[in-house]
């Protein structure tokens, strides 16, 4: 295990070094999150590095962390002809770690596509898929929007990106991003592209899409560290208001400006994995305790857990997030149906 964790992270770095950078933008000098070299935190401002990454990666190899072939997930099979139909139902299915089909008021919305095997910019190195996606890329309706968090390989998938605007009516599907992501996306040719900046909202009949501020961070090469934006979305319709959280650390008073300005949300979708070690991962990622305190700051009347049990990222094992997440539940007295925890595949109808 040591050895073959050794090559993946040396992999990993050359690959990553052996990338092409992201173009620079101007930006805007009179909003707080905007500098002159990228965007920053609305609270956590310090940043880890390569140093502190390669730290990481040396204390993991002396660590006992279960492979892929320890895991043996369920999965739910989904009504494929049902969810390609259907214009009435409002669904929830989660296809695998932040990749969800959402279906509200005749809309089909898919976030942070990731179908690949691997969520690394090479498919012969780095994390590998512990299951399947819960759809195949293939099976999926057709999408109205697609909506993208941030620039990391796990959410940002180059061969899921050009799949879909390559499918039947791929070219119609929309696709809206945090800003200073659309040139990565024009290069593939897609022209239905809309950047936005935190608050900013796409209209179209029947549907609206904020980009919400969310604490993380973005880097697809050594050279574009924060160039281009990171948020969650909040997406409301008629009937119903959905709340994807992307990826985030826990900020209180971000996540209450949320609920505040834009909920109460019917559902939300909150990360619980990837949190270990806290010292490299907390000011970044959620772990399920603080993902139940966002769930109460947004004002959601459900949630469910995305972001865990598809690819071994950090140090925890794969399947402790949910006993987390049912004891953080017990303690606040909350029932676990107010947090599902879906199976890949699984839909949930509201």
């Amino acid at each position: 295990m040591i050895t073959t964790g050794y090559l993946h992270t040396v992999v990993f770095i050359v690959a990553v070094l052996a990338s092409t950078a992201c173009a620079n933008h101007t930006l805007q000098a009179d909003k707080p999150h905007h500098t002159e070299n990228g965007f920053i935190n609305p609270q956590e401002r310090e940043t880890t590095g390569l140093l502190d990454f390669l730290k990481w990666r040396w204390q993991r190899l002396g660590k006992t962390i279960p492979e892929r072939d320890a895991y043996d997930f369920p999965r739910a099979e989904p009504d494929i002809a049902f969810l390609r139909h259907n214009r009435s139902t409002t669904t929830v299915t989660w296809i695998g770690h932040a990749t969800l089909l959402v279906q509200m008021d005749g809309f089909n919305i898919l976030t942070d596509p990731q179908f690949s095997p691997r969520a690394s910019p090479v498919q012969w190195a780095g994390p590998q898929r512990v299951v399947a996606p819960g759809i195949s890329l293939t099976d999926l309706p057709a999408i109205n929007y697609v909506l993208i968090s941030h620039d990391h390989y796990d959410s940002l998938d180059a061969a899921s990106i050009r799949g879909l605007f390559q499918r039947p009516g791929g070219e119609l599907t929309t696709f809206v991003v945090p800003l200073k992501l659309g040139d990565w996306l024009r290069d593939f040719g897609i022209t239905r592209v809309v950047e936005l900046d935190w608050w900013e909202s796409y209209r179209q009949p029947g549907i609206s899409l904020t980009a919400v501020p969310a604490q993380h961070w973005s880097k697809r090469t050594p050279f574009s560290t924060n160039t281009t934006l990171w948020a969650g979305w909040a997406i409301h319709s008629p009937t119903f208001n959905f709340f994807f959280c992307g990826d985030s650390g826990y900020y209180q008073p971000m996540f209450r400006e949320i609920g505040e300005r834009l909920g109460p949300f019917d559902l939300a979708a909150i990360p619980i994995g990837a949190y270990e070690p806290r010292w490299f991962m907390k000011s970044k990622h959620l772990n399920p305790e603080e993902a139940v305190n966002v769930h109460q700051d947004i004002r959601a009347g459900q949630s469910i857990a995305i972001h865990w049990g598809t690819f071994i990222l950090t140090d925890e094992p794969l399947d402790e997030p949910p006993r987390r997440l049912r004891q953080a539940l017990r303690e606040r007295h909350l029932p676990a149906h107010e947090f599902l925890v879906p199976r890949h595949g699984e839909t949930v109808q509201f």
